[in-house]
């Protein structure tokens, strides 16, 4: 028998705390590979066994923590820093670093579960401020992943670099590319285009420094074509990016959707499409995307959308699953060493001196 994977939920997060939590439980025990994935879920015990009871959840596969403690949706880091130890995502969060657990997933407020994760699990490089956050992006040829998509606005050179190191295991631990392919979002594919962090981060990732297979510059709309299974960018423009991508698919759907109930025949026309409309549904349905790992921590955790049903609260448990069961902490380790210290050396030289 494969060994266990335990992974520790903050069941009080979101919008709706235990009926969404347990119900993405619910809904991650239904697929195939979900053997040997067990639950730790913080929070109000009673409320949780009510939903355990309500939604038929295997008993045998949870263990619930109680605690009367939550960190709101709208408490600032700093405070939820302050007073949320023993809290229901702080608990979550604690149970990975001490080892029992293998992956962390909560709903809740983003910005105290990132300071909190901070905290409590610390940074796998010295030289990252905080954690990036990785967006799975759905394309013509499947999932790019894309980071950062918002918690570092401004980011140098190495800080890009790690990124594709970080986004490149990321993408074999949950989409299971085997080899991903890897470029540098910028303003045109040619070697001078872009600022110098960008410049730099191309060269040495072009350099064969580590074993990443390097594209090179990707524009925005390679993003959608799939062109790379990887699009390393500052946050500032990922989170752009990712926002304009999100509201462009909004108004498509709603024009379709007009389109589609414009006349009688119209009607009749999206009834004989509709399984061809159910499958690209489907596709872009955040539900199917939910749940963005926060990547460069001692550790995995995941965010989920507040507002997240069931199935989508079930893919940011998949996610977590994936990356506890894969060797995805292994193989980013020694890697992001490897950047630091290039970096130390670097910074340790002296300049060279003008020509005479």
């Amino acid at each position: 028998m494969s060994p266990t994977t335990l992974i520790s939920l903050d069941a009080m997060g979101g919008d709706h705390g235990p009926p969404i939590v347990v119900g993405g439980v619910r809904e991650y025990l239904k697929r195939e590979n979900s053997d040997g994935v067990n639950f730790l879920l913080h929070g109000d015990q009673a409320a949780i066994e009510a939903e355990v009871l309500r939604l038929n959840v295997p008993v045998d596969r949870i263990e619930i923590r109680h605690t009367d403690k939550v960190v709101a949706m709208d408490e600032k880091p700093a405070q939820a820093m302050r007073r949320g130890k023993g809290s229901s995502l702080w608990n979550a969060i604690e149970a990975v670093k001490t080892g029992e657990a293998g992956g962390a997933v909560s709903a809740g407020n983003t910005g105290a579960l990132m300071a909190i994760s901070k905290l409590v699990l610390r940074m796998a490089a010295a030289d990252l401020e905080r954690p990036a956050i990785v967006a799975s992006w759905p394309t013509f040829k499947g999932y790019t992943a894309v980071l950062d998509v918002g918690a570092n606005i401004d980011c140098d050179a190495e800080q890009l670099v790690e990124f594709a190191i970080m986004g490149e295991a990321f993408q074999t631990a949950v989409h299971g590319t085997k080899r991903p392919t890897v470029g540098v979002l910028n303003v045109g594919s040619e070697d001078m285009k872009g600022h110098e962090a960008v410049r730099e981060a191309h060269a040495i990732l072009r350099s064969g420094a580590f074993d990443i297979d390097y594209h090179g510059f990707v524009e925005g709309d390679d993003i959608a074509k799939g062109t790379v299974d990887v699009v390393v960018t500052d946050g500032f423009t990922g989170n752009v990016a990712l926002k304009t991508a999100e509201g462009t698919a909004r108004y498509i759907s709603g024009l379709l959707r007009e389109a589609l109930t414009s006349s009688v025949q119209a009607k009749l026309g999206a009834a004989i499409a509709m399984p061809a409309l159910k499958a690209m549904r489907a596709k872009i349905d955040p539900s199917t995307i939910n749940g963005g790992p926060l990547l460069g921590l001692n550790g995995i955790v995941v965010k989920s959308h507040g507002g997240a049903d069931a199935r989508g609260f079930g893919n940011a448990i998949r996610i977590a699953a994936d990356m506890a069961r894969s060797d995805y902490i292994a193989k980013v380790g020694p890697n992001l060493a490897r950047v630091s210290a290039m970096f130390e050396t670097a910074a340790a030289e002296p300049a060279e001196e003008p020509a005479q």
